[in-house]
């Protein structure tokens, strides 16, 4: 667990309410309205019968990029021996409600708009500051009436890249460095780094963690102990220097806030690694230009770690609630599958296969490859690629989903125990475990899936697992993003043909 303030503060999201917060948001129009029951209201148009409460329902429309995954069941997991590959047996049946999944892995240009989103926060932060000339129109702390309000950045005026003055040429400049060896003007990646806070929903509403000690426990043949339960939160904080230091905290309950998690993640991917992945090969073009051309654009990114994909879903919900501006409207977050729906949705819920198409070989009858990874020793390039291809490349699996083996691993949000399968449930199966700082390094492994461009075939399979540690950052990993359906009435996922 980690936590986080900003010097700079990059994003403060809207604080979403907590059970308790939610419950008293409710309880004034709750009273009205059996203040109204008690004085006839409109009971006798209905004869007196119950006939339930009405409401408007926002219709969702469809997110952008993503196709419908619905709900289903499968056995998840291999389900038969393999003595080659020492794979045993262990499918589990399951089900999960249905979600949107993006159609392709989340590309350079998307993960770029983060980036430059930071980069612009940070200069807006600025060029509000007296430091650099204090433009207070930059940052808005009063609302219309001239009453105090929590200072928000100004996104609706423009920061002037044209024709800046001499304050404002500092604060954009300010997040640029020169390069000590080319001499070239770029970005300075240690200052993009992005604040965000979480309410752990889940840790919040089990019982154990209730302040009222009745209600903790429901038998009412045990004793009712007055001790708070003491919680663990993640926070974090940049020190003077610009260093992110996390913390996880334990103390006594003492509301609602305990379970707001504060994170600040360094946003920027690790370009490097196309060297740090191979020893004595010649990478160094992809360190200077896989991320940064625009040539690269539709490539999946890598070099970004768990904990960067985590920080991307939480700044693109964010992104959406701020665009559509309509008060108490509520959406699903943008988030990382759990393991299990990403295995339902590369396998099409499809038991009887172990990849995202039907056939066990990688390639049709004409030669055709189904995916992008290493067809043969030390050959890349049979499938038509080096290292990863442009998203979409490769048909859809029968979902409609693309990449969903090879081009990129994929994390998931599910922690890896080697006896997970024990551990979690048959219903929407998730293993969540926070580490903290001071945990032990094996206890920081997130499940990846699906394989990469630098994989054999057989570890493209959909039924099977693979970890990484969570904070590494790797050229042959990615992410997309899945958001769950609000629950309308849906029928049989449609497969494509």
């Amino acid at each position: 667990m980690m936590k986080m303030t900003n010097k700079i503060q990059t994003h403060i999201p809207k604080l979403k309410l907590s059970p308790t917060q939610a419950a008293s948001a409710l309880a004034a129009p709750l009273l009205a309205l059996s203040l109204t029951s008690c004085f006839g209201g409109r009971s006798s148009a209905t004869g007196g019968e119950v006939t339930g409460v009405g409401g408007s329902a926002w219709a969702e429309p469809t997110p952008y990029g993503m196709v419908l995954v619905d709900r289903g069941a499968y056995a998840m997991g291999p389900s038969a021996d393999d003595s080659i590959w020492d794979i045993k047996a262990n499918s589990k049946g399951v089900s999960v409600d249905a979600f949107w999944m993006d159609e392709t892995e989340i590309t350079n240009s998307k993960y770029k708009q983060f980036v430059f989103w930071v980069r612009d926060s940070i200069i807006r932060e600025r060029l509000a500051d007296p430091a650099y000339g204090g433009d207070e129109t930059f940052k808005i702390e009063e609302d219309k009436e001239g009453n105090p309000i929590t200072p928000y950045l100004n996104w609706n005026k423009a920061i002037p890249w044209r024709n800046p003055n001499e304050d404002e040429q500092r604060a954009i400049e300010s997040v640029y460095r020169t390069n000590p060896i080319t001499g070239r003007r770029e970005l300075d990646p240690t200052q993009l780094n992005y604040r965000y806070e979480i309410y752990n929903h889940t840790a919040a509403a089990q019982r154990k963690n209730r302040l009222d000690p009745a209600t903790r426990e429901y038998n009412t043949d045990l004793p009712v102990s007055d001790e708070l339960p003491v919680i663990s939160k993640d926070t974090a904080y940049l020190t003077d220097e610009g260093e992110i230091i996390r913390e996880t905290i334990s103390r006594p309950l003492t509301g609602d806030f305990d379970f707001l998690n504060t994170y600040i993640v360094n946003v920027y991917p690790d370009t490097t690694c196309w060297i740090n992945d191979f020893e004595n090969a010649y990478n160094e073009p992809y360190t200077r230009m896989y991320f940064s051309h625009a040539g690269y654009n539709n490539y999946p990114v890598v070099g970004v770690s768990w904990e960067q994909a985590n920080a991307f879903s939480n700044w693109r919900t964010d992104f959406l609630r701020r665009s559509l501006g309509k008060d108490g409207i509520y959406i699903e977050p943008y988030r990382l599958p759990t393991e299990a729906e990403w295995e339902y949705a590369a396998r099409a819920g499809n038991s009887e296969s172990s990849y995202p198409w039907e056939e066990t070989l990688p390639y049709d009858e004409r030669g055709c490859f189904y995916a992008n990874f290493k067809p043969m020793d030390g050959d890349y390039v049979r499938d038509g690629h080096v290292i990863t291809s442009p998203v979409g490349t490769f048909s859809a699996n029968d979902f409609g989903l693309y990449d969903m083996a090879g081009n990129v691993s994929e994390w998931t949000s599910t922690a890896y125990t080697e006896s997970i399968d024990r551990l979690t449930s048959d219903l929407n199966p998730e293993y969540r475990y926070d580490a903290a700082k001071e945990d032990p390094y094996k206890m920081k492994k997130k499940i990846v899936r699906g394989g990469s461009w630098k994989d054999v075939a057989h570890n493209l399979r959909s039924d099977l697992r693979m970890w990484e540690y969570q904070n590494e950052q790797r050229s042959y990993i990615g992410f997309r993003n899945v958001r769950s359906q609000i629950g309308f009435a849906r029928g049989t996922q449609k497969k494509r043909k």
